[in-house]
């Protein structure tokens, strides 16, 4: 039987295959001109900066699993995961991070107002990368594409107002499910749902029956979510790439926060609850939250939480794909089911 670390280190070698295709790509994408110093340099630093690729990498893998040829997908899955670089340059800002992917935020580089304005310039870069790519798709699954496209990244800004607006107002009256919903939008639709819909689209020529993928990838989305979140507390930072406890310090309502917060007794959680009224965190603070958590055991449970997840996407693939017309890039997408809950980054 291999071990948790050798499977993981498999995984990243598979997602890293995928990865080495897709960011020739995108390199090839990024604009060149004036002003470079205050727009195409930093433009570039974080489609540069190596990640996982695991959008890219489903996108590619679902359209393979449906009978297309997976390089029909090369310029979506690049459109995905510049998306995704739009959306974390904004992230950061609003988040005010430091650190992402091991190097300084883009915001600390450069300062916020160049930051915004690359921000901006990616995510029309990937509807510029999308719509070229989708020339070649024919204009029916080429719409059906870019519908899928605008509906995640619609998703992902109602996820963010949902996250930004609970800290903002102070909001802490929260469930699990409340959380779900969050995870869903904020994250899952444009890290999973869209991947994969997208390339069951191409893959498949806008015929196969999108339900099933869905719930799958609905299913992975949340277990990848989750674990980040115990990343961000739990993880080692040389391995994770960004600070931790971060989300402690920014507030956000993670599934450990709100177990710890139902957990606490009524004192406890009248002064946790007023601390996180108040902007930004202190140390003091930080710690304080951190202590809760660990003295409820929360981590354990959202870790738990996190695998009980994983293991309804694990039996939900089993329906996804269950007439792939490639099972060996539907056994690439299936394997990541255990790689996202068992990573360190």
């Amino acid at each position: 039987m291999t071990s948790v670390a050798t499977d993981v280190h498999r995984h990243e070698a598979v997602l890293a295959t995928y990865r080495a295709r897709v960011w020739p790509e995108i390199e090839r994408r990024l604009p060149t001109g004036r002003p470079a110093r205050w727009l195409y340099e930093p433009l570039a630093d974080y489609p540069r900066r190596p990640g996982k690729g695991l959008r890219a990498a489903l996108c590619m893998a679902a359209c393979a699993a449906h009978g297309g040829d997976d390089e029909a997908a090369l310029g979506a899955a690049a459109a995905i995961e510049i998306l995704h670089n739009a959306f974390l340059v904004h992230d950061d800002i609003e988040d005010g991070s430091q650190w992402r992917r091991g190097e300084p935020t883009l915001h600390e580089r450069e300062g916020v107002p160049l930051a915004l304005n690359v921000g901006d310039a990616l995510a029309v870069l990937s509807f510029d990368v999308l719509r070229a790519s989708s020339r070649h798709l024919g204009r029916r699954v080429g719409r059906l594409v870019l519908d899928e496209f605008t509906t995640a990244i619609w998703r992902t800004l109602e996820g963010q107002a949902l996250e930004l607006g609970w800290r903002r107002d102070g909001v802490t009256d929260l469930t699990a499910d409340d959380y779900l919903e969050l995870v869903l939008l904020k994250s899952s639709w444009y890290t999973t749902i869209a991947p994969l819909r997208i390339g069951t689209l191409i893959g498949s020529d806008g015929e196969a029956p999108l339900r099933h993928i869905t719930r799958f990838a609905v299913l992975l989305g949340a277990a990848f979510q989750l674990t980040d979140d115990v990343l961000n507390l739990a993880g080692h930072r040389a391995a994770y790439g960004k600070e931790i406890a971060g989300d402690l310090r920014e507030g956000k309502r993670t599934l450990m926060l709100l177990h710890a917060l139902a957990n606490a007794d009524e004192p406890e959680r009248a002064a946790v609850v007023a601390a996180l009224h108040r902007a930004g965190a202190a140390d003091a603070t930080v710690a304080q939250l951190a202590d809760l958590i660990d003295r409820h055991g929360s981590v354990d449970f959202a870790r738990e939480f996190a695998r009980g997840v994983a293991d309804a996407a694990a039996a939900a693939f089993d329906d996804a794909f269950a007439d792939a017309a490639q099972p060996p890039a539907a056994a690439v997408i299936g394997d990541l089911v255990t790689y996202v809950v068992e990573r360190n980054r």
